[in-house]
């Protein structure tokens, strides 16, 4: 493990461990279930043979601990209970280093017999997963193996590393969308309820050689006090026992925050997550980093200099797999060892925070009236609740009720609310410090559902409803019903017809008086350029879920041109405008992977949309529109230092023209997703208003966006450019935003 060049195909290491599983009686492994590529899913569990005879009556002791309600007499759980702790390698399967150490740390535990393992054998349960993105391991291995040896060699695979969403694989908590997320939750994370997760990850090449906790501002404000100083506390011992091992360039408080939820779900009930961030090599290929060009300017050190959270810098030179195995074979132990002399205490706390959470006054409870403008957005909120381990009653009116006095109310509670990003800044007046990831995850605002924070208790008996959400699912013809644009895609499928109402958005299998027309299925092209997107992997994703067929659209096919015979419309997911123009540079990749569209693309698009075609570009590409496409429209943001302007993943409230058919079926005002997003000084079917638009999140420069459009559509010859300034798939969430989508696919043709 760690070889210059070694590479790890997933059936070796399902192979490895099973033979582990027959060696030692101090090891189960199991298959948890299949990933969305049809490997199998694993986990293995390591303890005293003793603890594995009886994992069952431990599992039964974390629930207990999990759920103070249930539990009379504390003390014979905090005797006899273990310290679970759950370690997950390579989500992200360009980090290949975690997967080997995962595999040599399994056997250095199972076979060495030193007074710190003996320690961890006894008081612990170590639920090891090798990976929790087999698929991404073995897509990285067989591109890294195809390029050993060549100019490409360590260069990252030129499609995403999981089949929909990438490195968002790890965004993905709170929603659970992907097969992988569901099962971990499900089998691991809900089943064992860990004290801790480890999550082992690989950061750039040019800073620290490894991050541990503690974390930077912010700390998302429903994570228990309890838990970030136990999260700082094992970090910091992480950090002791990695210098005190002769391991530099290690570094805590820095880079990396703990804000959003969509990267963590086990604090968010009532267990720490422990990150660490190694420095990766070339994949398995060694790299040499002089000193000098260490980074100077990262959040919260100089990895160049010595301070007090980076006592002691790397000196620079050559790094390589083996040093980031050992660095992580450190921590691991580290972690562990610190899991099982701290048993009492992490167990009681376990049981602390449960209480804390349980005891929350305000608010009282979240209403989710039973009435909703879109039933099928609603029907998903409580599902996602409830998959998260949320307990939802139902009113005698029919009202779903989320009382805050359970466990499970700092996940709720995090999901339901607004949030109010602070204002951090690299100095006074200066550049806003940028957050690790997104500064809104307010469900109820992306999902267009009513929510309603509740002060007082709810007037009535409630009753407790198990799978609230499966009431809801019925056939919808109801145009402002997410629901519906299923139904309508499977009577397609039939073979059947599909009308619409062009004043209400309602759909019909027939036309029900004036006013409706009968629509066409629409043939969908989607851009996949070979710089892999994370947008349009969440793009057929989302496709796929409501069974719009699409086909691919690599750039020479587009280039090709003859698009009006195959497609109706042709989408361009969230990517720079010069990628999508140039692509992979020249000696980069190899050749079949070079380029882009360049202006024989351009070209046939022009042809596409003048013959009638529809164009839909999202976020960044609408500047390759403005670019190469001829529209008299400018991006007003563009350009502004951040100082002036920055919308770094909020929420922001836009008004929506009525009755235009990109809105059908929608209401007045909606918030939409803003990344870094584009807005222009054109006509608009949704439009900032003239102040107030931040909804959630951190919005700098309003002013810029006041009254400005946010989603324009424009003629180009015989077709029409759909400009959507947002994200409208946002990571599988936005369901509010779906039906523009879903509408401009299916736009009228004049």
């Amino acid at each position: 493990m760690g070889a210059d060049r070694s590479s790890l195909e997933w059936r070796r290491v399902v192979e490895y461990f099973d033979r582990l599983e027959k060696a030692s009686g101090k090891i189960r492994v199991e298959e948890l279930g299949r990933t969305t590529g049809g490997r199998p899913f694993l986990a293995a569990w390591i303890a005293n043979p003793e603890t594995l005879e009886r994992l069952d009556h431990y599992q039964s002791i974390q629930r207990r601990l999990a759920d103070p309600r249930v539990t009379s007499d504390l003390e014979p759980l905090i005797r006899e209970g273990k310290t679970v702790v759950l370690v997950t390698c390579s989500i992200h399967s360009t980090e290949v280093a975690s997967t080997h150490t995962a595999v040599e740390f399994a056997y250095r535990l199972l076979t060495a017999d030193t007074p710190r393992f003996q320690q961890i054998l006894e008081n612990t349960i170590l639920i090891l997963a090798p990976s929790l993105n087999p698929d991404g391991v073995d897509i990285v291995t067989n591109w890294y193996r195809k390029t050993l040896g060549t100019p490409f060699e360590g260069s990252n695979p030129p499609e995403l590393y999981h089949k929909y969403v990438g490195h968002d694989n790890n965004r993905d908590w709170y929603i659970f969308s992907q097969v992988e997320t569901r099962l971990t939750v499900e089998k691991l994370l809900r089943a064992w309820r860990p004290q801790i997760v480890y999550d082992v990850h690989q950061q750039g090449t040019r800073g620290s050689r490894m991050f541990v906790p503690p974390w930077v501002d912010p700390i998302e404000p429903n994570v228990d006090p309890i838990l970030a100083q136990q999260m700082n506390l094992i970090g910091m011992g992480m950090a002791a026992d990695l210098t005190a091992a002769g391991k530099t360039g290690v570094v805590v408080n820095a880079s990396y925050d703990f804000w959003s939820p969509s990267r963590s779900y086990s604090v968010f009930h009532g267990g720490m997550r422990i990150l660490s961030e190694s420095a990766s090599a070339r994949l398995a290929s060694p790299i040499e980093v002089p000193r000098e060009q260490l980074e100077r300017n990262t959040v919260g050190y100089d990895a160049q200099e010595r301070s007090w959270n980076h006592p002691e810098p790397w000196a620079g030179g050559v790094w390589r797999l083996r040093d980031i195995v050992d660095y992580q074979l450190i921590a691991m132990k580290s972690c562990l060892y610190q899991a099982a002399i701290r048993r009492p205490e992490l167990l009681r706390n376990y049981n602390r925070v449960a209480a804390r959470a349980s005891e929350r006054k305000r608010p009282w409870g979240f209403l989710i009236p039973a009435a909703q403008p879109d039933p099928g957005a609603a029907r998903k909120l409580l599902e996602v609740l409830e998959f998260g381990e949320v307990e939802i009653e139902q009113s005698e009116k029919g009202d779903f009720v989320v009382r805050m006095q359970q466990p499970a109310s700092s996940f709720a509670k995090a999901l339901l609310e607004r949030q109010s990003y602070p204002d951090l800044r690299a100095w006074p007046g200066g550049p806003p410090r940028r957050p690790y990831d997104a500064t809104a995850h307010t469900l109820p605002l992306l999902m267009g559902v009513r929510v309603e924070a509740l002060e007082e208790p709810v007037a009535g008996a409630l009753r407790p409803v198990s799978h609230p959400w499966a009431a809801a699912a019925r056939e919808s013809f109801a145009g402002g019903d997410t629901d519906a644009w299923v139904h309508i895609n499977r009577i397609w499928d039939a073979g059947g017809e599909v009308w619409r109402n062009l004043r209400t958005g309602d759909f019909a299998r027939a036309a029900n008086g004036p006013g409706w027309r009968r629509l066409r299925r629409p043939r969908v092209g989607l851009h996949k350029s070979h710089v892999p997107s994370m947008d349009e992997g969440w793009t057929r994703w989302l496709l796929e879920q409501f069974g719009f067929p699409y086909t691919s659209l690599p750039d020479r096919e587009i280039r090709s041109g003859e698009l009006g015979r195959k497609f109706d419309v042709v989408i361009f997911p969230d990517q720079a405008a010069e990628v999508i123009e140039s692509g992979h540079r020249a000696g980069t990749m190899p050749e079949e992977f070079v380029g882009g569209l360049a202006e024989l693309g351009a070209e046939a698009l022009r042809e596409f949309a003048r013959a009638g075609g529809k164009l839909i570009f999202f976020n960044r590409s609408t500047a390759y529109a403005l670019d190469r496409l001829g529209l008299k429209t400018r991006d007003v943001v563009r350009g502004l230092p951040s100082q002036e302007f920055y919308s770094p993943g909020s929420l922001l409230w836009v008004k929506l023209e009525a009755e235009h058919p990109l809105t059908l079926g929608m209401p007045e005002q909606i918030a939409i997703w803003s990344e870094h997003s584009p807005a222009w000084n054109a006509s608009g079917v949704a439009r900032y208003p003239e102040s107030g638009l931040l909804a959630s999140g951190w919005l700098l420069g309003e002013k810029h966006l006041a009254r400005r459009a946010a989603l324009v559509e424009a003629p180009l010859g015989s077709g029409r450019v759909i400009l959507f300034g947002m994200r409208p798939q946002y990571r599988g969430q936005s369901y509010q935003t779906f039906k523009l989508l879903f509408n401009a696919l299916i736009y009228p043709r004049e």
